[in-house]
């Protein structure tokens, strides 16, 4: 399959032919689990301490005539906390009292990572790209190497205007969580398009803050970027060097691999 490049004005420069490994069949099915896989790996394990709500002096006495025991109150099966001249204290210690445990705490050993096998991953990313250049409904894009050299936020948003994408980013406004803290409601921009480009190019740092726009270099391209939330990206931009590194580099790739080097 060939692909026009496009040169900085936004004109069709040449044909280049597309790897074969990015004619697959699309898998929706594929790609959504890659995806979940991704967003799992960010999960923290949760534990508890083994003596949360259970550090008290309340004791519970099931002797029928010992002291303290509560009978004839009704509430007796209670532990509660231990006061001085015969007073019966607060109940604690059990789930339904005040400060008492957690019936059901969080556990560590918990397994709360979709895991996803090497080679189901690698083709997930591939699904992901073929059905970006191959389907009508998404607008995929590759630009000549030159473009990736640009330095400047300015020079990049004139480009992205010559490819007649303007209109996407102008009508974008930044979305909020009501009813929540400050740190919770930082404003959220939908993802528009995605550029990516080879490793160590200029354009990583001088796109990295247009609102809406995805960047990624070769080497840290996922799943989640490709399709966010599992529904394919509807812009997606490759840089002419990319989609020559994209099937070596993907064959290097595995979930966690990925998601630490997005982190760095």
């Amino acid at each position: 399959m060939q692909v026009p490049v496009l040169d900085k004005d936004g004109k069709e420069e040449k044909e280049i032919d597309v790897p074969e490994t990015f004619s697959i069949k699309l898998k929706p099915w594929l790609i959504k689990r890659a995806v979940i896989s991704e967003q799992t790996y960010t999960l923290q394990p949760q534990g508890h301490s083994v003596l949360a709500g259970i550090q008290t002096t309340a004791a519970y006495y099931g002797a029928y005539s010992s002291y303290r025991t509560g009978r004839h109150m009704g509430r007796a099966i209670r532990p509660r906390e231990k006061l001085g001249d015969g007073v019966q204290g607060k109940v604690r210690r059990i789930p339904s009292s005040v400060k008492g445990r957690r019936a059901h705490p969080h556990k560590i050993e918990k397994k709360i990572v979709e895991l996803i096998n090497k080679n189901e991953y690698q083709n997930a990313i591939y699904s992901a790209i073929s059905g970006i250049l191959r389907e009508k409904e998404i607008k995929s894009i590759v630009i000549d190497d030159a473009v990736v050299k640009l330095e400047k936020t300015k020079d990049v948003v004139e480009f992205l205007s010559k490819l007649g994408l303007s209109e996407k980013f102008s009508a974008l406004r930044p979305t909020r969580r009501k009813g929540l803290r400050r740190l919770s409601t930082q404003k959220k921009y939908k993802h528009v398009a995605l550029l990516v480009v080879s490793d160590k190019s200029p354009i990583l740092t001088a796109a990295r803050n247009i609102p809406g726009l995805d960047i990624s270099s070769v080497s840290k391209l996922t799943a989640n970027k490709l399709a966010p939330g599992g529904d394919l990206i509807k812009v997606a931009i490759f840089s002419e060097s990319a989609i020559k590194d994209l099937p070596n580099a993907i064959a290097k790739f595995d979930v966690g691999r990925q998601m630490a080097a997005d982190e760095e």
